[in-house]
């Protein structure tokens, strides 16, 4: 079977919830990384077999955003173009996704990626096609829906959200706020030093912002990272459940990004004049209680670790660097217990989901293009990429440097 490798893999700034990017459409920030992968590579747009890109808000303004990407990227007509949607997985699978059809034969060169705009995802209704004659037609903030309804209530009763998830996570492990906001100030303070010493400026690409008046607006920067935070300024912060542990603070944020990559076959690198920055070596996916969702990456990571022939803490200890989505604080720090390791040195150098956001469908590139390239200035290695999912599994992937 062939070996998948990830080329150019690349990204936009994050955008705070409501930011800079909150009036730029979805299709043209995935556009705007889909062109610059395109161009850094030199890649013939035409060798394209597939687009596959995630994105978990999906709408009918966009359908096919994968396909629709790809015509408004200026891609031959030829270049076909799909979803898909793991939710905070989707990134990473649609990586994956692509990679498996690298492997099989059924492409040389796929274009994968994923894209979310939480700041323009809509509000609905479920009641008006056939007609409300009367009274109230309520109307539903998607962004909170999808979060209560992660799981069928019938089987598992309701779910508030995913701040529930987290706290139960919390009570399970006696986790408190004190140690969930000294992780989060850890993530914060990291992001902003990689952004002071330059170590994100081979991996982001500026983002084009129109104006109703002037010249656009250059988005350069992750916009929600906060270089004062520490664990006494998380402090102060409100808990959003009363007695609880989780704050704004140290919870991921919502927020506007694309990412993207191509992954071809290693037998056509040469053909092709590209250089690879990574290889995927394996990835396993597992579900978990949906109350306890956040836990998804352990079950995860144990599948992967037996379907590769080592136990979980073998498997962590071998990598270089590992990076685990931060949802929640509280919700890693009981990841680290699940998994028995405990290694900060190599957990999330760069920051994560507190302090660089986590716009939901592309997040998993985000972190893997994150890694490929800190591995590459380490000088090489091996490194994990792992997240819980709404509604209770984990993805998890193991990723070589060239």
């Amino acid at each position: 079977m062939r070996r998948a490798a990830i080329v150019h893999p690349l990204r936009t700034p994050v955008g705070a919830f409501g930011g800079a990017l909150r009036d730029l459409p979805v299709e043209d920030l995935a556009a705007t990384v889909v062109r610059a992968v395109v161009e850094r590579s030199g890649v013939d747009p035409g060798r394209v077999d597939d687009v596959v890109f995630a994105q978990s808000y999906a709408n009918s303004e966009v359908p096919c955003v994968g396909r629709w990407v790809a015509l408004h990227a200026g891609l031959p007509e030829h270049v076909p173009g799909m979803q898909l949607d793991r939710r905070c997985g989707g990134g990473l699978q649609a990586l994956v996704t692509a990679a498996m059809m690298v492997q099989t034969g059924a492409a040389d060169v796929v274009l994968a990626g994923g894209v979310e705009s939480m700041s323009r995802i809509e509000y609905y209704s479920t009641a008006t096609r056939w007609g409300a004659r009367a009274g109230t037609v309520s109307l539903y903030d998607r962004l909170d829906r999808g979060r209560e309804r992660s799981q069928p209530e019938a089987r598992f009763g309701p779910i508030s959200g995913m701040v529930e998830t987290a706290e139960n996570l919390a009570s399970d492990f006696g986790l408190g706020r004190e140690a969930a906001d000294a992780y989060a100030a850890r993530s914060h303070q990291r992001a902003a030093a990689a952004w002071k010493e330059g170590l994100f400026e081979a991996e982001v690409v500026p983002v084009e912002v129109p104006q109703r008046r002037g010249e656009p607006i250059v988005v350069t920067r992750d916009e929600g990272i906060r270089p004062d935070t520490t664990a006494a300024s998380l402090a102060r912060l409100r808990t959003l459940v009363p007695g609880g542990t989780v704050t704004a603070g140290n919870a991921s944020q919502q927020n506007d990004a694309a990412a993207a990559c191509l992954v071809v076959a290693e037998d056509a690198l040469d053909d092709l004049g590209l250089e690879p920055l990574g290889y995927l070596e394996s990835w396993a996916v597992a579900g978990c209680a949906p109350s306890r969702m956040g836990f998804g990456p352990v079950p995860a990571v144990s599948r992967l670790a037996s379907r590769t022939g080592t136990d979980t803490r073998s498997l962590l200890d071998d990598m270089a660097l590992v990076e685990l989505n931060e949802a929640f604080a509280v919700q890693v720090l009981a990841v680290l217990e699940g998994w028995g390791w405990h290694d900060h040195d190599r957990l999330n150098v760069l920051g994560s989901g507190i302090s660089l956001g986590h716009p939901i469908g592309a997040t998993g590139v985000r972190m893997l293009t994150t890694l490929l390239h800190e591995l590459h200035r380490r000088g090489g290695g091996r490194g994990l990429a792992t997240m819980c999912i709404g509604g209770g599994q984990g993805l998890a992937a193991v990723l070589e440097s060239a």
